[in-house]
């Protein structure tokens, strides 16, 4: 509907290899004026050192860090993620943005795709 900008990095490609069919098709299919990939920095993977150094994960979730620090440094409006482990969690989302704070940088708004998704059928 052009509502919503997809902003998506290398890390996000190398993750869609794995996914199911649809969910690679409905990725494909997203119109190219409505997507935008960033580029995951040197900046990016310090900040997302960071995060596990201070255990808001472990080490095995290096990856998810690199996407939330690719968001934060780049002020993505919103991290949409089905990962409630080490996403999209109130503990973890507390913890990052601890981190982004004394770093210098923004919160970052953390959601499930569900809260993200406008349901056509509500006024």
């Amino acid at each position: 509907m052009g509502q919503i900008i997809c902003v998506y990095s290398d890390l996000s490609e190398t993750e869609l290899q794995n996914a199911p069919e649809r969910v690679r098709n409905f990725f494909a299919d997203l119109p190219r004026e409505f997507t935008q990939l960033l580029e995951v920095t040197e900046e990016a993977y310090e900040l997302a050192q960071i995060y596990l150094d201070k255990k808001v994960v472990g080490q095995t979730s290096a990856d998810d860090c690199r996407h939330i620090a690719t968001a934060t440094i780049n002020r993505v409006d919103y991290l949409v993620s089905w990962n409630f482990k080490h996403i999209v969690n109130v503990f973890r989302i507390r913890g990052y943005n601890s981190i982004n704070l004394r770093c210098g940088y923004p919160q970052l708004d953390i959601r499930s795709p569900k809260e993200i998704v406008n349901n056509e059928n509500d006024n």
